[in-house]
């Protein structure tokens, strides 16, 4: 199960390192399209868009569907509770830890001022 989640947030956040790839998030989020639309939106070859949408389809971010000769694209099912938690507990960590920073740092300050006065 961990391995399984491991992969899935290697795979989601992979994904979504592209700048492409989240404006097509942000497109089919507004609306489904075709893999000739998306590529025509972001000026790029089928070719290219194909495989930005492979990596987002492979990643469980988008289904596409074949009528015809069009692909349609669309958002998938699944949303971001795993990479939210994951996200979540490393701000958790990170926030504690500048918690405990800022608490040396008000220490240092105070025993600063102290042997200023006791200077003088």
């Amino acid at each position: 199960m961990v391995q399984y989640i491991a992969d899935r947030l290697d795979a989601s956040f992979s994904a979504l390192s592209d700048a492409t790839r989240r404006g097509v998030l942000e497109q089919l989020g507004r609306a489904d399209a075709s893999i000739t639309e998306l590529a025509d939106r972001f000026h790029m070859t089928l070719t290219g868009m194909k495989k930005h949408v492979g990596v987002l389809e492979q990643a469980g971010l988008v289904t596409t569907e074949k009528v015809g000769r069009v692909r349609t694209c669309r958002l998938g099912r699944r949303g971001f509770d795993e990479e939210v938690a994951w996200i979540e507990e490393r701000h958790r960590i990170w926030s504690a830890r500048f918690d405990a920073l800022d608490q040396v740092i008000e220490a240092m300050k105070r025993r600063e001022k102290a042997d200023g006065r006791t200077r003088e």
